[in-house]
């Protein structure tokens, strides 16, 4: 039972009714859209809801289902019943195409997996589109709705006759008329025309003497007269005699095609209702795409469990604004046996009655076969009853008012409200005296209660709210509100009663102040505080929200650095060994060349018995080839050195070793032995073993190092001095752990590359992070002898002394 009788334009539904009225391609299909009810048998339901999904998994597929040519033929139907009558051209054109749409449907679901569309494709069971009439509207009728000329030997005869008549009276006609024009009897601009069904020419009326025929018509001003030339006369009878012939055939043609349907009326019928029906469950899939819609879990009890559920006409609105400047706040809403009846409180327009109407719009929508617009693990059930009170409905005839409408509703839900019935309720117990009518609205809703009814109410009064709280099966409910800056959030909270903010607001506006005041004192301090409580409760709530995102994004970005950090780690391992791995295998097959090369300058020397000139060749040919495989570039020519002589050479003199790169200045001299320092580092060498640099050469390496720190570029290495600068001791202390490996790594290869015997990592104690990571890495190190701790009086564990191989 649906109470009132005018329940659907109350809740909103005739506007989806509309919709879908207007979403439907044939009249077929908006008949079923007229006699759509509300449904209360949960096997039917479910399969009505499974319908529409199914269509509307087939729209968003993108297949090829025909939706052209739903045509509703059932007055032709009737016309076709009657013995001896015939349908005309255009009731068989649309009874071809619309039986080819039926045809390509019933096909399209036969071949689609069987998984796919199972309730669609029982739809089809019975239904039967003849091929042989299909054949026969198709052998008369062609797919642009027009007689085909070879419908029968007879009417393509009388049509070929008819073609060259027709040329042949355009030809006569054409040159009647330009002598016509050139006597001046015509306008220039005329053309022959139709008149009584003869052709005929348009002569102006002072020279109709001159030429010679029938009269059929004149002009309104009379100025021309409209002939059929005497020329003609016979190929005009001619033609109207084939017209008359060929429409005789032709009417013989659709009276025998009409006999032939007649037999497969019934069947056509039922083809139909199909079609229709097809037409029907498309436009409500169409609809279910526009409000994002989803078939819920259906049980056969009443339920309502619903996760994000949203009012369709105002999704559908709000999605229309340009601007996007508006939502739709969805709602979280459950009643079940336990929680049947929610209560519903909070300020005006904070969305009470939108949150009660998309309860009753929803269910009634999902209770009709329509997809409703909630989200993903929403459930539902099946009610036998709703009943709705909402609005005005105060009746002059009947001398009832706002109040007596009210009462009389509620009488009505009390005689007929059960157990599976759902009760809507907006601003309950209004319209009286406001002690009276909380009153009596304590009382029907416990006496709902006490039926086991389910239902949706909106109410200020705190006596209904706090009945609600003591009251098993009753819960209150608030709309979400911002008592700072006194505007509705327009979410749904389930558990707690809403404050009115009435004094709030009052202030809010500007009422002036001694009203408020004077209203405070007048609802007395217990009302008061009761309402604070509200708002304080309400200011918390808003805060603890904040906190929790504010500490679900840190907990997000701390999780995001700790994924970062790992993949970081993770990559450096394998790199590390990646690079590991291809250096040795390239030193690998390098050294193989490398001695294979060797081997065979060697043998080459031995072959040419130490030929001055052939070994000289063979050493160029090693040194290109040790170039080429280690991708060094040939040295540029230096200026030229002279060798060190004891007499000349003094202290500050730069010198370098012979054949090699790196240069060092003579400290002190003693006899054939001189002092040299190479970058900081002092060595005693023989005079005869050095080569005096010139300025030249000396700027020219200046600048080059200059470039090299300044630019960080340069292709050489000083390995001299970064053995000069390099310390023995890395200081980790205060490091992350992070960054304190990727230095020690560095650190590790330097000394393993220059040669540095023993290693000192300062890490501190602490909780043991540095000397685990330090320790944990050098072990891996194959270079590494022994890890060990500090002397206790350098450090102890604070520190960690690794000797290399």
């Amino acid at each position: 039972m649906i109470l009132p009788q005018n329940f659907e334009q109350k809740i909103g539904f005739a506007q989806l009714r509309e919709m879908l009225d207007g979403l439907c391609l044939s009249a077929l299909g908006r008949q079923f859209v007229a006699k759509m009810t509300f449904q209360t048998k949960h096997d039917q339901l479910h399969r009505l809801l499974l319908q529409t999904d199914e269509f509307r998994t087939l729209l968003q597929s993108g297949a090829d289902f025909p939706s052209q040519h739903y045509h509703d033929v059932h007055p032709y139907l009737v016309r076709a019943s009657l013995p001896g009558a015939y349908l005309d051209v255009p009731a068989f054109f649309a009874l071809k195409m619309s039986l080819r749409t039926i045809r390509q449907a019933l096909l399209f679901f036969t071949q689609a997996e069987e998984t796919l569309y199972p309730t669609l494709r029982l739809l089809g069971i019975g239904v039967q589109v003849d091929r042989n009439l299909l054949a026969a509207l198709d052998k008369v009728v062609d797919d642009e709705g027009l007689v085909r000329d070879n419908a029968s030997p007879l009417l393509m005869q009388l049509r070929q006759e008819l073609i060259a008549r027709q040329g042949m009276l355009r030809k006569q006609i054409a040159g009647i008329l330009r002598h016509a024009k050139s006597e001046g009897w015509i306008p220039g601009e005329a053309e022959p025309t139709i008149r009584g069904g003869r052709l005929v020419l348009p002569v102006i009326a002072e020279h109709k003497r001159r030429v010679k025929g029938l009269i059929h018509d004149e002009s309104a001003s009379g100025q021309t007269v409209f002939i059929e030339p005497e020329a003609v006369f016979e190929l005009n009878n001619d033609i109207k005699d084939l017209e008359n012939a060929y429409q005789r055939e032709l009417i013989r043609i659709l009276t025998a095609l009409t006999d032939q349907l007649r037999p497969h009326i019934a069947d056509l019928r039922k083809a139909y209702q199909y079609l229709g029906l097809l037409d029907f469950i498309r436009a409500k899939a169409l609809l279910a795409g526009r409000l994002e819609a989803s078939l819920p879990e259906l049980h056969p009890r009443p339920l309502i469990q619903w996760k994000n559920v949203r009012h369709p006409l105002l999704y559908l609105t709000f999605r229309e604004l340009k601007d996007n400047s508006r939502e739709v706040v969805p709602l979280n809403v459950e009643l079940n046996p336990d929680q049947r009846i929610l209560l519903i409180s909070g300020p005006n327009a904070g969305g009470k009655s939108v949150a009660m109407k998309t309860v009753g719009l929803v269910q009634y929508m999902l209770q009709c076969g329509l997809l409703i617009p909630a989200g993903d693990g929403s459930a539902a059930g099946v009610f036998d009853d709703i009943f709705l009170d909402i609005g005005d409905e105060q009746s002059l005839e009947n001398d009832l008012s706002t109040y007596s409408s009210h009462l009389l509703s509620m009488k009505q839900f009390l005689m007929y409200a059960g157990k599976r019935s759902l009760v809507l309720i907006d601003e309950f117990g209004t319209g009286t005296e406001p002690a009276l009518g909380g009153a009596i609205a304590e009382a029907v809703l416990d006496e709902l209660n006490r039926a086991r009814s389910f239902g949706v109410i909106t109410t200020h009064y705190t006596n209904l709210k706090n009945y609600a709280e003591r009251a098993p099966g009753i819960v209150n409910g608030a709309m979400r509100y911002d008592p700072e800056r006194l505007q509705p959030l327009y979410r749904l909270e389930i558990g707690k009663p809403g404050s009115s903010f009435a004094i709030e607001i009052a202030r809010k506006i500007g009422l002036p102040k001694q009203i408020v005041e004077r209203a405070t004192q007048l609802v007395g301090k217990d009302k008061i505080r009761y309402d604070r409580l509200l708002e304080g409760l309400e200011k918390e709530k808003a805060d603890l929200e904040q906190r929790s995102a504010e500490a679900e994004k840190q907990e997000r970005r701390m999780k995001k650095a700790a994924q970062e950090y790992q993949d970081l780690k993770q990559y450096l391992d394998e790199t590390r060994l990646d690079v590991l791995r291809d250096a040795k295998a390239k030193a690998k097959l390098l050294l193989k060349d490398t001695n294979q090369q060797i081997e065979a300058t060697i043998a080459e020397i031995r072959s040419s018995q130490a030929d001055k000139e052939q070994t000289k060749q063979a050493r160029q040919k090693l040194d290109t080839f040790v170039r080429e495989e280690l991708q060094i570039e040939p040295p540029k020519p230096r200026a030229t050195r002279e060798a060190a002589d004891p007499a000349t050479l003094k202290v500050g003199d730069k010198v370098a070793l012979m054949g090699q790169e790196g240069y060092g200045e003579i400290m002190g001299l003693k006899g054939k032995t001189a002092e040299v320092s190479f970058g900081g580092m002092k060595t005693l060498a023989k005079v005869s073993q050095l080569e005096k640099i010139s300025r030249a050469e000396v700027k020219e390496r200046e600048r080059k190092a200059e470039k090299a720190s300044v630019g960080g570029g340069g292709s050489g290495m000083d390995i001299t001095g970064r053995m000069a600068s390099f310390s023995p001791t890395l200081d980790l202390r205060g490091e992350r752990a992070e960054d304190a490996l990727l230095k020690v790594m560095a650190f590790v290869d330097d000394a393993v590359m220059l040669g540095i015997p023993e290693l000192k990592f300062l890490h501190g104690r602490g909780n043991g992070v540095l000397r685990q990571v330090v320790r944990d890495y050098v072990r891996k190190v194959r270079e590494v002898a022994s890890v060990a701790d500090e002397h206790a009086d350098r450090g102890g564990d604070g520190a960690t002394v690794v000797v290399l191989k």
